[in-house]
């Protein structure tokens, strides 16, 4: 990457309503328009829809749909200490600037980093993933997240099984002591998606097959986790930097499902 409710049920979502089947229907035509088919399931390539992310600034809703993309993945967590990035958090009047032009929105948490002058969030443990999971849901819906979205808590490095199974997922864990598994999601590598995904610690996508899961190119030995409603196709970094955006270079990401997060499909 670039940089109190109440817990909800874990098991899979049961069946929406109609109103709720109508608003997904709007949304899934909306995404049908960058390349998804209403009956089909699109696949990690350069004709999915895509999203984009970034944190030095906002960048304009006019540039992000004249550079084709379909809307954006935007931070809920703040700046680390001796760093002022814009586009962290997202604000109420910068979301609106972007439904307004119709993209759509998902909400990522990432504080720390390896080697930043915060530690990687997910070596904080139990207790750090309940406080990470309050400020994350409080800058969430400040922003006008929708009540059941899901947040996707970054592992933004290359862990094995053991640091998942002792450090990051009592993290998780503490994370849906908050907010619930069903609004719980994970950006990392291929190894940490299959593993958070086994483990129940993430919620599932109205798309059939799909849970909560962004997976980043990085670390994942060219595969592509067959659950994950995102994937992390272009990682700028300033050696390689992605396509520019606004005057920015940024991340890119491939929409893997329908219902990928995004606050539309979840008020």
């Amino acid at each position: 990457m670039q940089d109190s409710p109440g817990t909800t049920d874990p098991r899979p979502s049961h069946p929406i309503s109609r109103r709720d089947a109508l608003r997904y229907a709007a949304a899934v035509s909306a995404l049908a328009g960058f390349g998804v088919a209403a009956a089909g399931t699109p696949t990690a390539s350069a004709a999915a829809p895509t999203l984009i992310d970034f944190a030095m600034r906002q960048l304009a809703a006019q540039d992000i749909r004249a550079a084709g993309h379909s809307g954006v993945i935007n931070y809920v967590s703040t700046s680390r200490p001796g760093s002022s990035f814009g586009a962290k958090p997202i604000t109420l009047p910068y979301a609106q600037s972007l439904t307004a032009a119709g993209l759509v929105i998902v909400s990522n948490y990432q504080y720390g980093k390896p080697g930043g002058t915060a530690p990687s969030d997910f070596t904080r443990g139990y207790a750090g993933g309940v406080s990470d999971a309050r400020t994350a849901w409080q800058l969430h819906t400040a922003a006008g997240g929708g009540q059941s979205a899901p947040i996707f808590f970054s592992v933004d490095d290359d862990i094995d099984h053991n640091t998942w199974n002792t450090v990051a997922l009592q993290w998780f864990r503490g994370i849906n002591s908050v907010i619930g598994v069903q609004r719980t999601g994970i950006y990392g590598g291929i190894n940490a998606c299959q593993w958070a995904t086994a483990d129940g610690v993430i919620g599932r996508s109205r798309s059939p097959g799909r849970v909560w899961a962004w997976q980043t190119r990085s670390w994942s030995r060219g595969q592509v986790h067959p659950a994950a409603v995102l994937y992390q196709r272009v990682v700028s970094t300033e050696s390689n930097p992605g396509p520019v955006v606004g005057g920015l270079p940024v991340d890119v990401s491939d929409v893997l499902a329908q219902d990928c997060g995004q606050w539309n499909l979840h008020p």
